[in-house]
């Protein structure tokens, strides 16, 4: 049941990250159709979103961060694989096991720092620069809540690995 909760966590915040990266697609296409109807239509015809730069970043901030553990549990963040295929399974696992301590402690602890950020702009109620001005502790919730899952993602998939007594990430090196 908890490993059903879980894997539907990771999948839903990939979906969150895939959102966004559309979002960042239809925003930037929108304004570059503003801008040739403004060049053909003349300046009659010339609109702005406003702060659609700045959407843009935010959802960019959000796929980025969302992005974490979902890419984590499918295997698809970028391992240099060269020393950790000529391991046998004992070294291999140990390995894995150090990697996923060392990721989920420091995951934690930007997790820790990031949530102290977001804190500090609710509390003094930062907002962003632009046309549309929006409370920073808005857009920084993905990246809160981005860290924080991977944390998990890495605790979950050290217990995992500490339970199946076997490497669960890494690869026979096929490259």
């Amino acid at each position: 049941m908890l490993r059903r909760f879980l894997d539907g966590l990771y999948l839903t915040a990939g979906w969150i990250a895939a959102l966004s990266i559309l979002f960042i697609c239809v925003i930037v296409t929108a304004q570059v159709s503003l801008n040739i109807l403004a060049r053909i239509g003349g300046p009659d015809l010339s609109f702005t979103i406003p702060s659609y730069a700045d959407f843009a970043g935010f959802a960019l901030a959000t796929a980025s961060f969302m992005a974490l553990s979902y890419t984590l549990r499918l295997g698809g963040h970028i391992r240099v694989n060269l020393l950790i295929q000529r391991l046998s399974q004992g070294p291999r696992w140990l390995l894995e096991l150090t990697t996923l301590a060392l990721g989920a402690a420091m995951s934690g602890y930007a997790t820790y720092f990031a949530g102290s950020l977001l804190w500090e702009s609710w509390h003094y109620g930062d907002m962003s620069t632009g046309i549309v001005a929006i409370p920073l502790w808005i857009p920084q919730l993905s990246m809160v809540g981005g860290l924080g899952l991977l944390t998990v993602a890495l605790v979950d998939t050290f217990v995992e690995a500490l339970i199946a007594r076997k490497p669960i990430l890494a690869d026979e090196g096929s490259e």
